[in-house]
């Protein structure tokens, strides 16, 4: 049974990057500043791999920072 919650779980944060990446597209700001916004991205998905509760804290700061419209600077 620890499997199927497990399986779920992997699911919703596979479901949430998806969406993360999409609003990312989205955005109306700088190229430096998408790139920085993807590769934080891209850090969370190999974190996911590992360590899925700490993908999943990552992720949900990370939609938080975009919901209140804090991002990276340019070229960080």
């Amino acid at each position: 049974m620890e499997h199927d919650g497990q399986l779920e779980l992997y699911t919703a944060v596979a479901s949430q990057l998806k969406e993360a990446h999409a609003r990312v597209r989205a955005l109306q700001v700088p190229e430096g500043v998408r790139m920085a916004l993807t590769r934080k991205l891209l850090v969370i998905t190999a974190v996911a791999k590992h360590d899925l509760a700490d993908a999943t804290r990552r992720l949900e700061r990370f939609i938080s920072d975009l919901d209140e419209g804090r991002f990276p600077e340019e070229g960080l």
